[in-house]
C-alpha cells in the first residue's frame, strides 16, 4: 500500500435553509472545523460534493466522513453514500435534540436560545465522533470499522494557533484521470502508486501492469470485467510517467 496524507475526518453538513435545524448543523460542523478539532477535520462542500466535485469525492472514499444533517430527509448521508460510499458516521439534529431534551430550535439565519443549546450538543457530538474515528480503522468497502492498531490519533505537525477551516479538495489525496476503453477515468492516488512504483524500479512490463491493477483495486472501485483493459491503460500511463520523470 502506499503512503497517503494524513488521516482526518470529513465533516459534510446539510445545506438546508428552510429549518432552523439546518443552520444548526452548519454552525455546529464550523464550531468543530475552527474550535473543536481543527487539526483533525476537514469540511466536504455537499452541494460541490453532489455536483461532481473530484476533491471532495476522493476523501470521501478513502478518508471516513460524519455527515450532519437537520431532519430526517438525511440528504447529507445520502449524498455520501451515494457517490463515495457510507458515511462512517451520521447525525440528525432532530432527533439529536430529542434525545438531550432540548426544545425545539427556532430561527433560521439567527438561532434563538434552544438553537445555540443544539448546535453545543451537534458540535459536542461530533467532536467525540471525530476522536473515534482516528482511533478506529474504518472499511470504506464493508462500510464497518476494522481494529487496525496502526490507525491511532494523529495531531498536525506545526503551529495550530490557525481556527480557520480547511476543505477537503485540499487534502492532498491526488487523483488523475486515465483513458480506459475509450472512457475517462478519475483514479484515485495513482500518483502517489505510480511514484512508489518507480521508487523500487519497477520495470516496464506487463506483470507491472498486472500489479499496478491490484494497487489500484485498493483504492477504487473497478468493475469485475474490466482487469485487461484496466492493465493495459495503467502501464501505458505509467510509461508516460516514467518518461516524463526521466526528462526532468
Amino acid at each position: 500500500m502506499v503512503d497517503l496524507p494524513k488521516k482526518k475526518v470529513g465533516i459534510v453538513s446539510c445545506s438546508g435553509e428552510e429549518l432552523p435545524e439546518g443552520t444548526v448543523t452548519r454552525l455546529a460542523a464550523l464550531k468543530v472545523l475552527e474550535q473543536l478539532r481543527p487539526a483533525d477535520t476537514v469540511t466536504i462542500c455537499l452541494p460541490l460534493f453532489l455536483a461532481g466535485g473530484e476533491g471532495d469525492r476522493a476523501f470521501a472514499k478513502f478518508y471516513p466522513t460524519i455527515a450532519i444533517d437537520g431532519c430526517d430527509k438525511r440528504c447529507a448521508a445520502r449524498g455520501t453514500e451515494m457517490y463515495s460510499g457510507k458515511p462512517a458516521a451520521s447525525i440528525v439534529v432532530t432527533e439529536l435534540v430529542t434525545e438531550h431534551g432540548l426544545e425545539k430550535p427556532a430561527g433560521k439565519r439567527r438561532l434563538d436560545a434552544a438553537g445555540l443549546q443544539a448546535v453545543d450538543a451537534t458540535a459536542e457530538k461530533m467532536a467525540i465522533l471525530v476522536d473515534e474515528l482516528l482511533g478506529k480503522g474504518w472499511n470504506r468497502h464493508n462500510g464497518s470499522f476494522v481494529n487496525l492498531p496502526m490507525l491511532t490519533p494523529l495531531t498536525e505537525i506545526g503551529d495550530e494557533g490557525g481556527k480557520e477551516a480547511t476543505c477537503s479538495c485540499g487534502s492532498g489525496i491526488p487523483v488523475q484521470k486515465v483513458q480506459i476503453d475509450g472512457q475517462e477515468v478519475t483514479l484515485i492516488a495513482l500518483p502517489l502508486i505510480f511514484d512508489q512504483f518507480q521508487a523500487e524500479g519497477k520495470p516496464l512490463s506487463r506483470e507491472t501492469g498486472r500489479e499496478l491493477f491490484e494497487a489500484v483495486k485498493i483504492y477504487n472501485t473497478v468493475p469485475d470485467n474490466g482487469n485487461e483493459q484496466y492493465q493495459i491503460a495503467l502501464l501505458q500511463a505509467y510509461t508516460v510517467f516514467c518518461e516524463r520523470e526521466t526528462i526532468k
